[in-house]
């Protein structure tokens, strides 16, 4: 079983990360930022990966230190879940519309950090989400997943129809990415065989 247990102590935040790559989209989530449980259940939900995740942070600062160490401990369960990356997909791609909003993430499990991030919000809070921390989540994500990922806002009017349809789908492409790819069991998908 694909699964990984992170536990992340910062003096600025304490955060635990239970996750199943092959799970069924099940989430238990508690991070102190409503907001953020929200698009954290749109990629287990859309990733089908089971995910459990606690925090605590110094959200009487602000909450950019939570989302972004967030991101980090993800990405390091994440890489952990790998493994050896033998026999799987590699890459990953999805389209998700919500309403007028459209937006396009593509991953590469390049075993190389890169993030492109071409996102207008057309306001700069949820709620009191600020909409920055989306940035900083996804860039501790790839930083620590080792990951390559694109993230294109192709349409929107609304800042959470924008953010929904990021995480949903960075959750579907994940998703296609880590999959088994039947024709290719044991292979690493490379030409230099290491990712």
């Amino acid at each position: 079983m694909r699964r990984a247990e992170i536990t992340r102590n910062t003096l600025e935040t304490q955060i635990s990360i239970r996750l199943n790559l092959d799970g069924t989209g099940h989430s238990v989530l508690n991070t102190g930022v409503p907001f953020l449980d929200h698009m954290l259940d749109q990629i287990a939900r859309h990733g089908l990966i089971d995910l459990e995740i606690t925090a605590k942070g110094d959200l009487h600062i602000d909450a950019h230190h939570t989302v972004e160490d967030i991101g980090i401990t993800l990405g390091q369960a994440v890489a952990n879940a790998f493994g050896d990356k033998k026999g799987l997909r590699r890459y990953g791609h999805a389209y998700v519309p919500l309403d007028e909003a459209l937006s396009r993430v593509v991953i590469d499990l390049s075993g190389r950090p890169g993030l492109v991030f071409n996102v207008d919000f057309t306001r700069a809070r949820i709620g009191d989400f600020d909409v920055d921390l989306i940035h900083e989540f996804f860039q501790g994500f790839i930083n620590h997943a080792l990951v390559t990922l694109h993230i294109d806002n192709l349409a929107g009017r609304n800042a959470h129809h924008q953010a929904e349809t990021i995480f949903k789908a960075f959750g579907r492409a994940l998703r296609m990415a880590i999959e088994h790819d039947h024709g290719a069991a044991g292979i690493i998908p490379s030409t230099k065989g290491t990712l």
